[in-house]
């Protein structure tokens, strides 16, 4: 699936949708959360996109630590045996896609198991980063050094990367 295949949104439309409409439109880009998109609907109209993606971020930080771990939670292991099944969600297909987690050895795949059994074992949720920023070499490096960190501090990573995800998935829904 490539960027053509991303349902292009206008923002008139956005701003016109009520809060159902507007779910609808923009919700799954809160992985598995949509609640998190009709939180937002109440910040708009929306002057821009960036406006738009700045209320859905303010959606993230006011979220209690309860629903951030559960949106944490809602997002597939990196490479994981969802992914080889091709059971993902379209926008986590092509992200992985894009830092080449669809094409992994069995080498790579069999070290993705093991980074991802150690990380969830050690925090409780799935390593979260943007890998659309993202080599697949400085995927493997962030998991290593993010291993070593403090749970405050990885829950708090796994959610400044959520915002950066959702950053993204909304710009590329409306083409900014």
């Amino acid at each position: 699936m490539g960027a053509d295949d991303v349902p292009a949104l206008a923002l008139e439309a956005i701003n016109r949708a009520n809060a159902d409409g507007f779910t609808a439109m923009l919700g799954d880009v809160f992985e598995g959360s949509p609640w998190f998109a009709r939180r937002a609907h109440r910040h708009g109209p929306f002057t821009s996109g960036a406006a738009l993606i700045r209320a859905m971020t303010r959606v993230l930080e006011e979220a209690s630590g309860e629903e951030k771990l559960g949106l944490i939670r809602a997002h597939p292991d990196l490479a994981g045996k969802a992914a080889r099944a091709r059971d993902l969600e379209p926008d986590s297909t092509r992200e992985q896609a894009s830092a080449g987690l669809d094409r992994l050895s069995d080498a790579d795949f069999t070290l993705f198991m093991d980074l991802n059994r150690r990380y969830r074992e050690k925090f409780g949720f799935p390593f979260i980063i943007a890998v659309r920023d993202h080599t697949l070499d400085s995927i493997i490096e962030a998991f290593r050094r993010r291993l070593g960190s403090d749970p405050q501090t990885e829950m708090a990573e796994a959610m400044a990367n959520v915002g950066r995800i959702v950053s993204l998935r909304i710009a590329e829904r409306i083409g900014e």
